[in-house]
C-alpha cells in the first residue's frame, strides 16, 4: 500500500515535470518526508534521517524525470539549445558545492531552508514585473550574459542539489524574463535539471562512508532505492499522460498555476 502511494504521487511530480518543469523535488520531499517521518519514530535511524533520504531519493528520481520530460519538449520543439548550453555546465560545478553542503547540515536545517526557498521564489513571482505576464510579447528572447551563466549557474546548482529540486524555480523565472514563453522555459527546467540529479544522486550514495551503519539494505547511502522505484514508474507515467497538454495551456494561466503549485508545495512542508 505504501508504495502505491508513492507511485501516484511519482505520477503527479511526472505531470508537474513536463508541464512546470518542477515535480521531482517539490512533490517527491514532502511526500516521501512525510511518509518517513509518520511511520519511523524520532528514535529510528530512518527517521531521523527522513529529510536527507527524501532529498536524497528525489535527486535520483529526478534524473528519470529529467531524461523523459526532454525527450518530450525536444519532440514538441520546446528546447532552445542556445539556453542549455554552458549554463548546464556552471549548474553542475555549483552542484558539486550543494552536495557536499548537504550532506554536513541537519534534516531540520535542511527543511526550513527549504521552506523559506520556496516563500522567496513565490514573492519574486507575484511581485517582480516579468514572471505572471510577459511585459513584450513581440520581441525576441533575451540571451544570458555571460556573469548570469557563471554566477547563476553555479548558484542554481548549489541550492538546487542541497534542496534536491532541481533548479527549475530559479531556470524558469530566469528564463522567462528573458523573455520566453511559459512553455519553453518550464522545458528548459528538465535538461538544466539533469546535472543537479547526477551529482546530487552520486554525492549520497557516497555518503555512505560517512554512516557508522547502512539505514536499511534498501537504502544505499540516503537513497531509497525501493521508493526511488515507485515514484520512478510513477512519474513516467505522468509524463505520459501530461505530455498531450504541453501546447494546450495559455501563457498567463500557465504562469499562475506555476505559483499556486509552489505555494501548495510551500504550505505542506510547513504542516507536515
Amino acid at each position: 500500500m505504501l508504495y502505491l502511494v508513492l507511485a501516484l504521487f511519482g505520477c503527479v511530480s511526472g505531470v508537474t515535470t513536463v508541464l512546470f518543469g518542477f515535480g521531482g523535488g517539490f512533490v517527491v520531499v514532502p511526500v516521501l518526508y512525510g511518509v518517513l517521518t509518520a511511520t519511523h519514530g524520532a528514535g529510528d535511524a530512518i527517521g531521523q534521517s527522513a529529510m536527507h533520504i527524501a532529498v536524497a531519493t528525489s535527486t535520483c528520481v529526478m534524473i528519470v524525470n529529467s531524461i523523459a520530460a526532454t525527450r518530450k519538449h525536444q519532440r514538441a520543439g520546446n528546447i532552445v539549445r542556445a539556453y542549455v548550453w554552458p549554463l548546464a555546465g556552471f549548474i553542475a560545478v555549483g552542484a558539486l558545492l550543494g552536495a557536499w553542503a548537504a550532506t554536513r547540515a541537519s534534516g531540520g536545517l535542511v527543511r526550513w531552508i527549504f521552506i523559506a526557498y520556496l516563500g522567496v521564489t513565490i514573492l519574486d513571482c507575484l511581485l517582480r514585473q516579468g514572471f505572471l505576464a510577459q511585459q513584450h510579447e513581440t520581441q525576441a528572447p533575451q540571451p544570458l550574459g555571460q556573469g548570469v551563466v557563471v554566477g547563476g549557474g553555479v548558484v542554481i546548482g548549489a541550492i538546487a542539489t542541497f534542496l534536491g529540486v532541481g533548479g527549475s524555480v530559479m531556470t524558469v523565472p530566469l528564463l522567462r524574463r528573458r523573455g520566453l514563453p511559459m512553455a519553453k522555459a518550464a522545458a528548459m527546467a528538465n535538461p538544466l535539471t539533469l546535472p543537479v540529479a547526477i551529482v546530487g544522486t552520486l554525492a549520497y550514495m557516497a555518503a555512505a562512508r560517512g554512516l557508522p551503519a547502512a539505514l536499511a539494505p534498501w537504502i544505499v547511502g540516503y537513497v531509497d532505492l525501493l521508493a526511488f522505484a515507485a515514484l520512478a514508474l510513477g512519474s513516467l507515467a505522468g509524463i505520459r499522460l501530461a505530455a498531450p497538454l504541453i501546447p494546450r495551456i495559455p501563457d498567463r494561466l500557465h504562469a499562475r498555476v506555476y505559483v499556486l503549485l509552489l505555494a501548495l508545495v510551500m504550505l505542506s512542508m510547513v504542516l507536515i
